[in-house]
């Protein structure tokens, strides 16, 4: 069974439920695999304190121009819908930290000028804690591309038993990959105004991946203690 534990925003305790969540599992017998995809900031660490047994880097490939072959048509410019990669003036120019990787342009380029070099965008460890296992991402500081580390950390998925997967917070594209592939969400919100409107933005996010779900009302005193401050 993998559980994705998600939220329309930051703060509302969406660690803290997946990694008791994870811990309830474990201590029941059931064998569980924790999986942080909040690869900006993973501190599902600070909860499950696991050992990390072993460290990966994790790359993408991006496109290098052989200056000699190309003919400075600009087809590689034209099929990247991420301005990776543009032409002016004749000149082939990449911007590397905006591609995917999908290697579109080297597919159109009519001159074979272009070939791949890998690009570190962050590492993958691996460990245990708790009787669970524990798989995190750390996104290289500065580097914009979450997703591709993501789907690292996300493979392989187990087969048997189950995984929690702790998604970032908000309904951008790292919330869907982190998403893609679960059995159930859990939208975790908070009785606020901001709670409630980013939880409505969250609901569209699943709904539209046709994904079920259940929302866990969390911090259910903030806003009593509102009130009384009022």
């Amino acid at each position: 069974m993998r559980i994705g534990i998600a939220s329309g925003k930051g703060g509302t305790g969406k660690t803290t439920i997946a990694t008791n969540l994870a811990l309830t599992l474990a201590r029941e017998g059931q064998k569980v695999r924790y999986l942080d995809c909040d690869v900006e900031e993973p501190n599902g660490h600070l909860f499950l304190k696991p050992e990390i047994i072993r460290s990966r880097k994790v790359s993408v490939p991006v496109p290098q121009v052989d200056r000699e072959k190309c003919n400075g048509c600009g087809e590689c410019g034209r099929i990247c819908q991420f301005s990776a990669i543009i032409c002016l003036n004749r000149k082939v120019l990449t911007f590397p930290e905006l591609c995917h990787g999908c290697g579109g342009c080297l597919l159109v380029c009519p001159k074979e000028a272009l070939s791949e070099v890998p690009r570190e965008v962050g590492v993958v460890e691996e460990g245990r804690g708790g009787g669970i296992e524990f798989v995190q991402g750390r996104l290289r500081i500065g580097e914009a591309m979450a997703p591709p580390l993501i789907r690292e950390v996300k493979r392989p998925l187990p087969g048997e038993g189950w995984a929690i997967i702790d998604a970032p917070p908000g309904t951008s594209c790292p919330v869907v990959e982190s998403l893609k592939g679960v059995d159930s969400v859990l939208l975790v919100t908070e009785p606020t105004p901001f709670g409630f409107y980013d939880l409505t933005l969250a609901v569209e996010v699943v709904e539209e991946l046709r994904i079920p779900f259940a929302v866990f009302l969390n911090r259910c005193d903030v806003a009593k203690e509102e009130e009384e401050m009022e």
